[in-house]
């Protein structure tokens, strides 16, 4: 059984980085659309280099405290139970080993960048994101919790998120100059965040549909209508959330080449316009 800090925690984190991610993607395309290369990361400009490396660390940082949370206090150091792994908190280990999959690729993308005993090219780095976001889609495939009903319909919903996020980082190691790859992945981030935040308010939230309530051990409706109403809300959630991204990336890049395009990018723009008008 999850929480709602249980989801709004990975919620924000995921959230921020593929808000970031999509920002910085479209800044380094109007920027120089001809020499764009896809990154699994995006420095932080100004501040005379010294935040450059800020979302590595958000990310190594962030993944290793809700690893924390979920290993030590979750878990109240109680690991083994009669000499075995403690069935009561297999929840809990499974979360931890996702978690520690994401503080590896901070911690490698960090050593790669900073140190000179990592080198990977940007390529190898996209595949071992690629891994860390399959190590979570097994978590929620396989889950030992096996969530059922609308908790189970939220998470199935969550898990096809998760495997655009796969396939997007794996694109960009095959497609490494492609920006549609690029903002594809950010995009896929960023819906992971919102719906992992729509899974928290709904679920353990304010915003449990009618005739469904959360117990002690899982979210039951009255009814079957009850349940098929919420999975309808579930799906015009997960279409508002999708319609709030592209939005915000269309008015992302709008703004970002205005600002920061240069002639290249607006004398495609124009010919287009014009191509279209004849």
């Amino acid at each position: 059984m999850g929480s709602f800090k249980g989801h709004a925690l990975p919620g924000t984190l995921f959230l921020v980085i593929g808000l970031w991610h999509i920002w910085g993607s479209v800044v380094r395309y109007v920027r120089n659309p001809k020499k764009f290369e896809v990154r699994v990361w995006n420095p932080v400009p100004g501040f005379d280099g010294r935040l450059k490396h800020l979302e590595l660390y958000v990310i190594t940082i962030g993944a290793f405290i809700d690893m924390c949370i979920e290993l030590l206090y979750s878990t109240h150091l109680k690991f083994f139970v009669n000499g075995v792994l403690n069935p009561s908190h297999m929840n809990d280990f499974e979360h931890s080993g996702m978690l520690l999959m994401f503080f590896i690729f901070g911690v490698v993308a960090l050593l790669s960048q900073e140190t000179r005993f990592l080198p990977l090219p940007e390529g190898a780095l996209c595949l071992i994101a690629a891994s860390a976001f399959c190590a979570e889609y097994l978590l929620f495939y396989f889950h030992s919790t096996t969530h059922k009903g609308l908790e189970g319909y939220y998470h199935t919903l969550l898990v096809f998120l998760v495997g655009l996020c796969i396939l997007s980082s794996i694109a960009g190691a095959l497609l490494p100059t492609s920006f549609p790859v690029d903002l594809c992945n950010g995009i896929a981030i960023a819906l992971q965040g919102f719906w992992f935040y729509q899974t928290a308010f709904v679920l353990y939230g304010p915003m449990m549909p009618s005739g469904c309530k959360l117990g002690e051990m899982s979210v039951t409706c009255h009814s079957a209508d009850s349940e098929v109403r919420g999975e309808l809300l579930a799906n015009f959630q997960l279409f508002v959330a999708v319609l709030v991204v592209l939005v915000g990336t269309v008015v992302s890049y709008g703004f970002a080449a205005s600002r920061y395009g240069k002639y290249e990018v607006k004398s495609l723009h124009a010919f287009q316009v014009g191509f279209d008008e004849d």
